[in-house]
């Protein structure tokens, strides 16, 4: 492990605004669940998820663009949303949070409606038949955000896979929630939705890549029922 790598782990656990659970926390009680609020953000403002944040640019942007909003990013690699979690100290951002830890253990942190909204923003796709339960919009997974989402709770995929976007459409359809808004080709296309600002002007470093390599950018806006 590389020394830069290394000194963002040490950092990380004396940042205020990261925090860091084992599995055991977790699963025995996370000692913030239903406090986030109260104890993190000290104020009653929605609660808005990233969820596989990487670098944090996209909580990030959305906590500069909303400050009556509080945004927590949630990745397992603690050394890329470092970045996030510094800038975000360093601009006093005070509405944006990071944690680390699996998705899958989502449900374990956040009581029911203590949620309001969920960004997926450019996950693994796991293409192979084998990793369909890995789908960040697997069946199970939407189980657990439901769990923790308010009822009106509204949902955001943005991929650069036209694989993923075309499974959770199809997924939706199929188990009959709302799909409030959709498109194949955010940047491409002159319709977006109105109603999601900064969907093209806030990008994540993935994002960038992807578009400078000529792949178009997918987008899903969505409600559980």
């Amino acid at each position: 492990m590389g020394k830069n790598k290394m000194a963002r782990f040490a950092e990380n656990k004396i940042l205020p605004n990261v925090f860091q659970p084992t599995r055991a926390e977790a699963l025995e009680g996370f000692n913030m669940k239903g406090k986030w609020r109260s104890e993190v953000f000290k104020n009653d403002n929605p609660i808005v998820l990233e969820l596989g944040c990487g670098k944090g640019e996209y909580s990030v942007g959305l906590a500069k663009a909303f400050p009556n909003k509080n945004f927590i990013g949630i990745d397992i690699k603690g050394a890329r949303f470092w970045f996030g979690a510094k800038e975000s100290i360093e601009k006093n951002l005070m509405n944006v949070a990071f944690l680390r830890t699996q998705i899958e253990l989502v449900d374990q942190f956040f009581e029911a409606d203590e949620v309001d909204e969920i960004w997926i923003t450019f996950p693994d796709p796991q293409i192979k038949y084998r990793r369909t339960k890995h789908r960040m919009t697997h069946p199970e997974f939407l189980e657990r955000y439901k769990k923790i989402l308010k009822k009106d709770g509204i949902m955001h995929l943005k991929t650069d896979s036209e694989f993923l976007h075309g499974y959770t459409l199809g997924l939706l359809q199929g188990q009959g929630h709302e799909i409030m808004f959709a498109n194949h080709d955010i940047y491409g296309a002159p319709e977006f939705d109105p109603e999601t600002p900064l969907l093209r002007e806030i990008k994540t470093y993935y994002e960038g890549l992807f578009e400078s390599k000529g792949k178009t950018i997918t987008y899903i806006k969505f409600r559980l029922k």
